[in-house]
């Protein structure tokens, strides 16, 4: 038998109960080493609690953000209107949630996160190539969930303090104060991960009622100032239902796409504390594509009562709720984008790369070390660049992101679910020699597969405004389908190669 399609696992020291989760034996020693700690380990089954409230309270709090906010208003900046956009959103969100389960299913019946899953595909060394991709893209978007939750602060206080505040010296195009809310923002996240995921799931059970109310308020504020839903729902496309907006559909669909992209790898890193498949599946099938298809309509709805009311779209929520003049509405709208902000940035872009880069060195590098880092490379991304510009953020950012983490996907799901029919052998997942050692650690046919897959999906692609012209322009046919080019290639690449790998051990044994 081969290693590329296991039918059965040989008798390890790991025991299957009879709901089907997976788990090392009782009595018998977790796997140690220099490819173990203890973040790194399966979940015990008695500690995999999380219901499908969970799930659905955790998508609610990650959805009911500034930056899916943006998202939808940013369609409307471009050109969409809320028809348009609402559908691409609701179109993109319900075809992320299939590799969305396929990846998440071995969290609950393995215990496993991310960087351990992609043991398995990569190799136990090989997957930190995968992990470290996923772990710098989180580190982009905690940057620019970040300096919006930075920008709330600076602009609250702007209101109560007065322009002493708004309109302090400049540094490197904006106010002292702007810096300094940025940085008031980012210590308190790092409070937050410090103390552990029980703090981030109880965080999350009641920050997502409260952003849905916040949205709401926001929704009936802008139709008063409108004078009614009309003049929200009545502002015109700029691109009608011919060819100009077909042109647009497709990369803002990838875009939209790329923004969960991240979180269709490492969902495993929440689902690992799943109570049972159920639980992962229906939370996650309820909580992603209903909360973000409702929050992209109230998003764009705003921002057409913006066009209406103001003259101009105003797609940054945070600045929208600035303009209002009743000091409670917006304390309580600004205190909205602080709870979201935290709610998403500390679920989505803290959490996985803290596992990402503790998969690198698990002796060295802990749960909160990992945390740290990604915190420090968040700022050093220069996210108030990537965020200054909707065309860059959804075309450049959103496409290269998904485009390249497409590819992994495509990866990890044809090793998990053709190759290996769900079936992982716990204890070689933290060590060196057993099936998943490969070459030295590395498989080399999934490091193919991902640049290959890679070079397809992000070589034709834009992008401005980071650099002018496409890397390989004869490419760029493909750039506006990246994530599904990605995905589709990397696949057909690493079955090919895997398959063939089989045959070669055949031919030789």
């Amino acid at each position: 038998m081969t290693d590329t399609a296991p039918t059965a696992i040989p008798p390890t020291s790991q025991v299957t109960l009879a709901d089907g989760r997976v788990e090392i034996a009782p009595g018998s020693p977790q796997p140690s080493g220099p490819y173990a700690n203890e973040d790194l380990l399966p979940v015990p089954v008695e500690k995999r609690t999380w219901t499908t409230y969970n799930f659905s309270a955790l998508w609610v709090g990650m959805a009911h953000n500034t930056a899916s906010w943006t998202l939808a208003s940013g369609l409307i900046a471009v050109g969409m209107d809320w028809k348009q956009a609402v559908f691409t959103i609701g179109l993109a969100n319900l075809i992320v949630l299939v590799p969305m389960l396929l990846t998440g299913h071995a969290g609950p019946k393995y215990g496993i996160p991310f960087p351990v899953f992609a043991r398995a595909s990569f190799g136990v060394r090989g997957a930190n190539l995968p992990a470290i991709v996923r772990a710098l893209v989180a580190c982009g978007w905690f940057g620019i969930q970040t300096w919006i939750g930075g920008e709330a602060i600076y602009f609250l206080a702007g209101k109560l303090i007065g322009n002493g505040w708004s309109d302090a010296g400049k540094i490197g195009g904006y106010a002292w104060t702007m810096w300094l809310s940025f940085a008031l923002f980012w210590a308190l996240q790092v409070a937050i991960i410090y103390r552990g995921m029980e703090t981030i799931r109880r965080f999350e059970n009641w920050a997502a009622p409260f952003v849905l109310v916040g949205a709401l308020v926001m929704l009936i504020w802008m139709s008063n100032k409108a004078g009614g839903f009309g003049p929200l729902l009545d502002q015109p496309s700029k691109l009608g239902w011919g060819g100009d907006f077909w042109k647009l559909f497709w990369p803002s669909l990838m875009g939209m796409i790329g923004f969960w992209s991240t979180l269709s790898l490492n969902i495993p890193d929440f689902t690992r504390y799943g109570k049972s498949q159920k639980a992962q599946t229906w939370g996650q099938a309820l909580g992603l594509p209903t909360t973000m298809t409702l929050f992209a309509l109230l998003s764009v709805l705003v921002t057409s009562g913006s066009q209406a009311v103001y003259g101009e779209t105003v797609w940054d929520p945070v600045q929208l709720a600035a303009k209002t003049d009743n000091v409670f509405g917006l304390l309580f709208a600004l205190v909205t984008v602080l709870v979201a902000t935290l709610s998403v940035n500390i679920a989505a872009n803290l959490v996985s790369p803290a596992f990402d880069f503790s998969n690198i060195a698990p002796r060295k590098i802990s749960f909160r070390t990992g945390a740290l880092v990604t915190c420090v490379l968040g700022v050093l991304i220069f996210p108030w660049k990537l965020y200054s510009d909707p065309q860059g953020y959804i075309f450049t950012w959103l496409g290269l992101v998904g485009g390249l983490l497409g590819t992994v996907a495509g990866i990890l799901i044809a090793d998990y679910w053709i190759l290996r029919r769900g079936k992982l052998d716990l204890t070689d997942l933290y060590r060196s020699g057993g099936r998943y050692w490969y070459d030295a650690g590395w498989n080399w046919r999934a490091v193919v597969a991902f640049v290959t897959g890679g070079v397809l999906a992000v070589g034709g692609a834009g992008l401005k405004p980071l650099i002018d012209g496409r890397p390989i322009p004869a490419l760029k046919p493909l750039a506006d389908y990246g994530w599904a080019v990605g995905l589709g290639a990397s696949t057909v690449v690493y079955l090919a190669l895997m398959l063939l790998r089989g045959r070669q051990e055949e031919a030789d044994a």
